[in-house]
C-alpha cells in the first residue's frame, strides 16, 4: 500500500502539469482512500486510526504538511475531512445519547470511504461562519444518518472540493431556534444527478489555490441533518479548533517548504555571485521558513499539552504567522531567484498564490485579528 509520503512524491513529479489544472482528480481522492486517509478521522473503536485531538493532531497534520508539497489544492481539500469530523470526534458528552449516536453514524460513512468537505462561508459575511442568512426550515423527513432534518436556502462560497465530497458541513438559521446552528449535507444524490436542492452559480476560476473546486453554490430547499449537539455550537468550535487550526497550518507550511527547497537547489549554482542584496533577502526568506516550523511545532506541543483553549489560541496564532511569513518568503524568493518566477510556467508563481490564499482561511484576517485581540491579554 503506498504511503501520503509515496503519494505527495508522486504529485511533486507531476507538478508543472498539475499547477496547470483548474479542477480536481477524483483519483487523487481514492489514492488517499486507499492509503488510509480518510481513517485517519475514524476512532480505533471503529476500524480507524483517530485517538483524541491530542493523541492524534501531529501525524494528521505531518501528512498535510507532505501532501500540500506535492499538490497544495488536493491537500487542502482533503484536510477538510478530519476538519469538519473533528466536531463530532473532540466533543464527548455522556449526558447527550443523541451526539454519540451521530458521532459514531458519521465515522461509520467515513470508515465506509465517505469523504467530507465543508461549504459554509457566505458573500458579506467576512469569513465569520455564524454571520449566516442561510433559512433552514424543520421537516419530518428522515436520513439514514441520525438527525433532525431541515431545508436549507440561501447562498454559499468557497465550497472546497465540491462535487468531490460526499457530505459538505455548513452552517444556517434553524426556522425553530433563535441561533445558528451547524448541518451537513448529503451530496451524493447532487453528484449522481438525481437531486437539484443545491446549484453551482459560479465555477471557481482558479485565482489562488487553483484547483479546489471552491465552487459558489445556491442552496434551494436542499437537504440537510442539523448536528444533534444540545448546546451552543461555540463548544464545539473551541473544541476542534485547535486541530482545524493546525491542519491549515500544516497545508501553507508544505507549500513553504516546497518553495524553500527547490529554491535552495536552483540559487545553489550561483551562490558565490549573488548580490548584496539577493543574499540578504534569501537569508531573510530562509530564516523566515525556520520560524515558520517553529511556530507549527508550538502549535502542535499546545494540542499536545491539553488546553484545549490555549491550544486554540496557539493555532491561531501559528496559522496567521506562518501565512504571512510564508507570502513575504515567497515574494523574497521571486526577487532572488529572478524574473523567471514571474510566469504561470514557474512553480513559484502558483505557490505564491497557494500561499497568499491559504492566507484567508478559516479564519480569514479581519476576523483573525479580531480573535488574536480578543484573546492577547488572557
Amino acid at each position: 500500500m503506498k504511503t501520503l509520503a509515496d503519494i505527495a512524491a508522486s504529485w511533486a513529479d507531476q507538478r508543472a502539469e498539475r499547477q496547470q489544472r483548474r479542477h480536481l482528480d477524483p483519483a487523487d481522492f481514492k489514492a488517499l482512500a486507499d492509503a488510509g486517509f480518510l481513517l485517519a478521522a475514524v476512532p480505533e473503536a471503529q476500524g480507524g486510526t483517530w485517538q483524541s485531538v491530542e493523541a492524534s493532531t501531529r501525524d494528521l497534520a505531518g501528512g498535510l504538511r507532505v501532501l500540500a508539497g506535492g499538490d497544495p489544492s488536493v491537500a487542502l481539500v482533503a484536510s477538510m475531512h478530519p476538519a469538519v469530523l473533528s466536531y463530532w470526534l473532540s466533543t464527548e458528552d455522556p449526558a447527550q445519547p443523541a451526539w454519540a449516536e451521530q458521532a459514531r453514524a458519521v465515522c461509520e460513512v467515513a470508515r465506509a470511504g465517505s469523504q467530507w468537505g465543508t461549504i459554509t462561508s457566505e458573500p458579506g459575511s467576512g469569513g465569520d461562519v455564524m454571520r449566516t442568512r442561510t433559512r433552514a426550515e424543520r421537516t419530518d423527513e428522515t436520513h439514514e444518518l441520525p438527525g433532525a432534518v431541515y431545508r436549507l436556502s440561501g447562498d454559499k462560497h468557497f465550497g472546497s472540493g465540491y462535487g468531490i465530497s460526499d457530505f459538505m458541513f455548513t452552517t444556517a438559521m434553524p426556522d425553530d431556534d433563535d441561533a445558528p446552528s451547524a448541518f451537513f449535507m448529503d451530496m451524493r444524490p447532487v453528484k449522481a444527478g438525481t437531486h437539484s436542492g443545491i446549484t453551482v452559480v459560479a465555477e471557481w476560476d482558479g485565482a489562488g489555490m487553483a484547483a479546489t473546486q471552491s465552487h459558489a453554490a445556491r442552496l434551494e430547499n436542499m437537504p440537510a441533518v442539523r448536528l444533534a449537539w444540545d448546546g451552543p455550537i461555540e463548544t464545539l468550535v473551541m473544541n476542534a479548533g485547535p486541530l482545524v487550526s493546525v491542519l491549515f497550518t500544516a497545508v501553507v507550511l508544505g507549500v513553504f517548504d516546497s518553495a524553500i527547497e527547490l529554491a535552495k537547489q536552483q540559487l545553489g549554482s550561483k551562490r558565490e555571485s549573488m548580490r548584496a542584496f539577493e543574499q540578504v533577502e534569501w537569508s531573510r526568506a530562509e530564516m523566515d521558513h525556520w520560524v515558520a516550523t517553529q511556530a507549527f511545532e508550538g502549535a502542535l506541543r499546545a494540542v499536545e499539552a491539553g488546553d484545549r483553549y490555549q491550544a486554540l489560541r496557539a493555532g491561531l496564532r501559528a496559522k496567521t504567522a506562518v501565512a504571512e511569513m510564508a507570502e513575504q518568503s515567497l515574494r523574497r524568493i521571486g526577487q532572488v531567484v529572478g524574473g523567471g518566477t514571474f510566469s504561470r510556467r514557474s512553480p513559484f508563481a502558483s505557490w505564491f498564490e497557494d500561499v497568499r490564499a491559504l492566507g484567508y482561511l478559516r479564519p480569514p484576517w479581519g476576523l483573525a485579528f479580531d480573535t488574536l485581540f480578543a484573546t492577547s491579554f488572557d
